[in-house]
């Protein structure tokens, strides 16, 4: 499978830009920055099935009821 080359990455380059325009790609830029980071978080943590999440639910609702 042939691999993405220069050229080829400065048309997609064109092409965003032209879409988007410049202003909007530090936000994009950044935008995208986050996803991964919060993907790869997600991924490098093991799932908790009713973790924390459920044990601040019920704190939540015996103090509501007090």
């Amino acid at each position: 499978m042939p691999s993405i080359g220069g050229w080829e990455w400065i048309i997609i380059l064109v092409i965003v830009i032209i879409i988007f325009g410049v202003g909007k790609l530090p936000e994009i830029g950044g935008a995208l920055g986050k996803s991964i980071r919060e993907f790869r978080e997600s991924s490098a943590t093991p799932d908790n099935d009713g973790g924390s999440d459920g044990e601040e639910s019920a704190s939540v609702n015996t103090e509501s009821k007090a």
